[in-house]
Formats: structure tokens, C-alpha cells, sequence
């Protein structure tokens, strides 16, 4: 994906477009025609997969002319709104957050908020951290995926948006904040006026030790929302990952000791002991569960053993075989297990090419950053993995049965996921990259023929970039497909979704908290 960082450049006009498609009859598994032609007679015919790659011309009968096709494609009405706007992640934090909000103002006009306050917090940071934690979330998307084909469309197009499930992680997020403050206040009001009606320490009031614990945690999770912000956290990615991981961490530890001073303090205002009331309280049981959510990946924390494969200059394929991956999974890779982790989509090897011979899995990586730059000069010969292969957005795709794959550059790299799968759907792959062969090897290209008998491969370095939603709506129609699935870098995923959607066409892609 890296290598289409900037916006695309459409073909200027006036352009046409002659794309082959599986009408044409693909007689080689391997051909694949793009044609361009200019306004006059002449005709230039650029062959994407070049003659090393195996590509056949095929004759086509027909020419379309892109500007004439899209003239009367008018977005929907509000399509800003709907799906600008009100995207289900939104809508999902939206939702979750509200409800907590009602909660809270029914709470703090209730006599006994206190206890009521810290519960909350302690569900709402469970339940944050529940919509992060790997075996969850392979969850949710087992069951909600598995929905069949012959479902109702409408029912599979709302399943396939199972990967906004990150809308709940944010809205849990900023709820245990909120409800948090409110602890803070009261046990603050408590502290300096301790006999004040409804104080839980009778006349004695709090000590000076929780409410400093309680402030200094407000400060940690004030900074962690504050990072987690899309835009400081789309330019410093790294920043944001550390702060967030050690900072919830820390958080977590001293809500615990904040807890704990908190329920010897209360249970020595009302009489009882500390075992008991930490049994008697949720918040002590939630916070538990939380550290064992954590604890749960990192505890299946290995350096394992990669063969790279340097494709180009631009990528590396790296190999492994200390698991089995499937559609759609992706792992978590790291040079060091305390410093930036990175995903990446995997792919099953056709045949063994791990660094110790058993049945293996690969995965792209271009560059797009110092650690993939490093990764692809200095291929590494062991890396950290943490937790379980993990979910992601492609594997949403599956409740489909015919998909247009759209992607660009190293996202090739996630569409490949779905080889792992016999029973995926019809696929027609759109791919614009440059010199695919070149940087990414004769295997890949192979693997993306596996995919689709005839792909469309777009070479950036001999035609420029070029706009794909003329063809991808040509696609529709000729290929009969139910959605599109497009896998891209965020700006261009954004733009091509939103003008798909926002003319009917059901395409999908993976957000910036997928």
C-alpha cells in the first residue's frame, strides 16, 4: 500500500477504457488485458502483466467510454451524512456512550453513587478492553460471520460490518472516563468535606492516599484519550502505541492499589472486613477479569524464527511456520516485544517455505516506514509474535458470493488471505501497482491468478494512476458482484468507498480502528 500513499491521478480526458473481462473468455489462467485508447482512431494497447508474466491478448468486441458511463450515477440523498457521517463505528460509539451517559445522571441523583461510580468505571474499562482482546474478537467474528450466502442480502451486508466493532472499544473508553471523573468528584467532596450526607467513611473522611492514587490515574487516562486521537495517531503511530500500551497498563495497576485502599478504607467505616467486601464488590472482580484480558497475548509472547524473501527493494515476503493461518487472519510482529508492534495480513504458502520446512504462512511487507524500511535491508531471521492470529476486515467478505477486490500496492498482501479459504467467493481482482512483476516476484503473481483467472493489473509505471471507479462499476455490472471489498491506504479506501456507497453500490474497507 505504500507505494500509492498520494491520491490517484485520473485518466485525462477525453479517455476510454477497454478492460477484458470473464465474458471474453479467458483461455490462459494467466492473461490479463487493460486497453487505453485515445479519442481518435488510434489505439494504444498497454499489456499489464507483462511477457515474462505469461499475459495473452485477448480480443475484446467492446469499447466503453468512462465519462459516458458515470454521467448519470448521482449520489443518494444525504450520502454525506449517512455514510461520511453516520458510519456504523460512529453510530456504535455513539450508542454506547449515550447509554452510559443516561446511567450516569440516573446514578448521580441516587443516594449511594460512590460504590455505583467505581462499578462502572470498572465494567466500562473491561469492556474496552474486551473489544481489543484477541480471542474476543475471534469470536464476535466467528459467530456473526456465520451467517450463510443464502441469507437475506440485507442481513449479510449488516454482518459484514462486524469489523467496526472498534466503535465500542472508543465509546467504552470515553465512558470509563466520564464515570471515573464522577468517582473522583464525590470522593473528592467526601475528602474535604467528610461530613457530608451519603459519605461512605462516616465522619472521618477518605485519607490523602486514594484521592492522590484517583488523580494521578485521571492524568494517565487523560492521556491516553488524548493520543488516541485519529490524527495524532495516524502522524506519530509509534508515540501513540507506547503511550497507550504503557499508560493502560499503569492504569490498570493503580486502579487496582486505588481499589484496595479505597475498600479497606470503606470497610473499616462499615464494619467489615476487607476480604469480604472486595468479594462483595463487582468493580474488584471486573478489574480482575481486565488484568487477565490483558495478560492473555503477552503470556504467549515468542521469538519465532522467519525466512525473508526480498522481493525488491520495496518489499519482503516473510515466511513462517510456527502456526497455521486461515482466511482472513493476521498477526502482530515486533523486533522487540516492548517497543512498536506492527500487523500484517497472512497468506497460506502453496507448498512448505518456512525456515524449518513444515506447512507455513507468509506475509508483504512494503515500504512505509523506518521498521519496514529496516525489514526489507537488514531481513530479519527471528521475530516476536504475541497472542493468537487475529481477524480482520477481510474476512467480513465471506458472507459474499461474488467480490470485486480493489487494491493498490502492497494491500495485495491482505487480499491473498483469502486463499486460505476453498469455499471463498467469486473473486475478480482489480490490483494498481507499480511494476508488479518486478517488485513483487513471479509467486505473488501467481498467487493472485489463484485468486482470479483473469485479474485486472494496472501498472502504474507505464499508464500512471489511474481512477478505478469507472471500472469498478463496469465490473459490477458484468461480473455480477454483491459487494466490493477495497484494501488501500486510508485516504484513497475513504474515497473510493465513500463514492461507491454513496451511489448505492455495497463496498466495503477497512477502517483507520479495524
Amino acid at each position: 500500500m505504500s507505494d500509492l500513499e498520494k491520491s490517484p491521478i485520473s485518466v485525462p480526458e477525453p479517455v476510454v477504457v477497454r478492460v477484458s473481462t470473464h465474458n471474453d473468455g479467458c483461455t490462459s489462467p494467466t492473461s490479463s488485458e487493460f486497453t487505453l485508447a485515445d479519442s481518435g482512431d488510434e489505439r494504444v494497447t498497454e499489456k499489464i502483466i507483462s511477457q515474462e508474466m505469461g499475459s495473452l491478448e485477448t480480443p475484446t468486441n467492446e469499447t466503453v467510454d468512462v465519462e459516458a458511463q458515470t454521467q448519470n450515477l448521482k449520489p443518494k440523498r444525504f450520502a454525506f451524512m449517512r455514510y461520511g457521517i453516520l458510519t456504523l463505528y460512529r453510530r456504535l460509539f455513539t450508542l454506547v456512550f449515550c447509554s452510559n451517559v443516561g446511567l450516569f445522571i440516573w446514578i448521580m441523583i441516587s443516594r449511594h453513587k460512590l460504590l455505583a461510580l467505581v462499578n462502572a468505571t470498572a465494567a466500562n474499562l473491561l469492556a474496552c478492553g474486551l473489544a481489543r482482546q484477541p480471542l474476543v474478537v475471534n469470536s464476535i467474528f466467528r459467530i456473526v460471520l456465520a451467517i450463510p450466502r443464502s441469507a437475506p442480502f440485507a442481513l449479510r451486508h449488516m454482518a459484514c460490518k462486524v469489523y467496526h466493532y472498534g466503535g465500542v472499544h472508543s465509546g467504552c473508553g470515553i465512558a470509563a472516563l466520564i464515570w471515573y471523573m464522577g468517582f473522583i468528584g464525590v470522593m473528592s467532596h467526601q475528602y474535604w468535606l467528610p461530613s457530608s450526607a451519603g459519605a461512605v467513611v462516616g465522619a472521618a473522611g477518605f485519607s490523602a492516599a486514594p484521592v492522590a492514587l484517583a488523580y494521578l490515574i485521571l492524568l494517565l487516562l487523560l492521556s491516553i484519550i488524548i493520543v488516541a486521537h485519529p490524527t495524532f495517531r495516524m502522524k506519530l503511530h509509534d508515540y501513540f502505541e507506547l503511550i497507550h500500551r504503557f499508560s493502560g497498563w499503569l492504569v490498570v495497576m493503580l486502579f487496582m492499589a486505588l481499589l484496595l485502599v479505597f475498600s479497606h478504607e470503606v470497610s473499616q467505616a462499615q464494619g467489615q472486613t476487607l476480604g469480604r467486601f472486595l468479594i462483595e464488590l463487582p468493580a474488584f472482580w471486573f478489574l480482575l477479569a481486565t488484568v487477565a484480558a490483558i495478560v492473555q497475548p503477552w503470556a504467549m509472547l515468542r521469538k519465532v524464527p522467519v525466512r525473508a524473501e526480498v522481493l525488491s527493494s520495496h518489499a519482503v515476503r516473510l515466511h513462517f511456520d510456527h502456526a497455521i493461518t486461515t482466511f482472513g487472519k493476521g498477526t502482530q510482529l515486533a523486533k522487540h516485544p516492548l517497543r512498536d508492534w506492527h500487523g500484517f495480513a497472512t497468506f497460506p504458502d502453496l507448498s512448505p517455505a518456512g525456515p524449518r520446512g513444515k506447512a507455513s504462512f507468509s506475509c508483504l511487507v512494503s515500504k512505509a516506514g523506518d521498521w519496514t524500511a529496516d525489514t526489507i535491508r537488514n531481513p530479519p531471521t527471528h521475530l516476536w509474535k504475541r497472542g493468537v492470529l487475529l481477524y480482520g476486515f477481510a474476512y467480513s467478505m465471506r458472507v459474499f458470493k461474488k467480490v470485486i477486490v480493489v487494491t493498490t500496492g502492497s494491500g495485495i498482501g491482505p487480499c491473498l488471505s483469502f486463499l486460505g479459504d476453498d469455499n471463498r467467493p467469486e473473486l475478480r481482482v482489480l490490483w494498481q501497482t507499480r511494476a508488479p512483476l518486478k517488485t513483487y516476484g513471479q509467486e505473488v503473481m501467481d498467487l493472485v491468478h489463484r485468486m482470479d483467472q483473469c485479474p485486472i493489473i494496472m501498472d502504474t509505471d507505464r499508464l500512471g494512476r489511474i481512477d478505478m471507479v469507472p471500472i469498478i462499476r463496469r465490473q459490477i455490472r458484468e461480473f455480477g458482484a454483491e459487494a466490493v471489498c477495497v484494501i488501500s491506504n486510508p485516504g484513497l479506501t475513504r474515497q473510493i468507498v465513500y463514492e461507491l456507497e454513496s451511489c448505492g453500490v455495497p463496498a466495503f474497507g477497512p477502517i483507520f480502528d479495524s
